[in-house]
């Protein structure tokens, strides 16, 4: 079997792109590293990317010089987890109070981790965890 490294990227489908985009950046700081009229490619540290789609925006095939993207949407909540470190929870609780981001959920996990779960501007459920959530975390 070949043998696969980690996620690369990940997406959500989003209904205002400069808004998602602003919130991603003053949430978590990530960078653009691509912007056009269907999507913005946002830094997650750890060589992953965020991928922020405009809803509907890539439902039929996308030309780029590099070849056909196929097409693809989303609809719904979706969620997506970051990873954090476990030092860090208590700061990230303080700065999404700070920034405005109501926390919908605190959990300790029976496995030793912990999440906090709040909402970005599309609704979709997003997490930040710490080591222990899942027995195959590096961390743990």
């Amino acid at each position: 079997m070949p043998k696969v490294n980690r996620v690369l990227e990940t997406s959500l489908y989003v209904a205002d792109l400069d808004l998602s985009q602003a919130f991603y950046e003053r949430v978590f700081g990530f960078g653009v590293m691509l912007r056009d009229h269907r999507m913005c490619a946002l830094d997650v540290p750890g060589r992953q990317a965020l991928l922020l789609f405009k809803l509907g925006a890539s439902v039929t095939p996308s030309e780029t010089p590099y070849g056909l993207i196929p097409p693809h949407d989303g609809h719904g909540r979706q969620h997506l987890c970051f990873s954090i470190d476990s030092a860090d929870l208590d700061e990230w609780q303080a700065h999404l109070e700070a920034v405005g981001v109501a926390i919908e959920s605190r959990l300790e996990w029976a496995t030793g981790g912990s999440s906090l779960y709040f909402r970005d501007p599309d609704d979709h459920s997003i997490e930040v965890g710490t080591a222990g959530l899942w027995p195959n975390d590096p961390g743990r």
